[in-house]
């Protein structure tokens, strides 16, 4: 496995998809599931509700072109996959704080 994986490294095929946009365009996505993994952390605050939904959406759909498309993009797919979880939980938090009484503990702890 590691000696053919390292052959095709070295193949013209590697070099071609290592200087695609299949290959960059999901590298330089990586930024949003990342921002929104370090967002985990923030106060529930200041999430916005319409713009976690917004996020959320954008990447389910992205997730299914980057299955559709031939050929497939499993590196965009991941990205999309990622950032949708996150949004995800963003939107449980949100709601949580905003609508299931999350405030109102924090409010009558202080």
């Amino acid at each position: 496995m590691a000696s053919s994986f390292s052959a095709w490294l070295r193949s013209p095929a590697a070099r071609q998809y290592f200087f695609s946009t299949h290959f960059w365009g999901p590298v330089a996505n990586w930024g949003l599931p990342l921002a929104a993994i370090a967002d985990l952390k923030k106060d529930e605050e200041v999430i916005s509700g319409t713009m976690t939904t917004a996020l959320a959406c954008y990447s389910t759909v992205f997730s299914w072109f980057a299955w559709r498309v031939t050929p497939r993009n499993y590196l965009l797919m991941a990205c999309h996959m990622t950032n949708a979880s996150a949004q995800l939980v963003q939107g449980g938090r949100f709601v949580n704080y905003h609508y299931m009484g999350g405030k109102d503990k924090r409010i009558e702890t202080k």
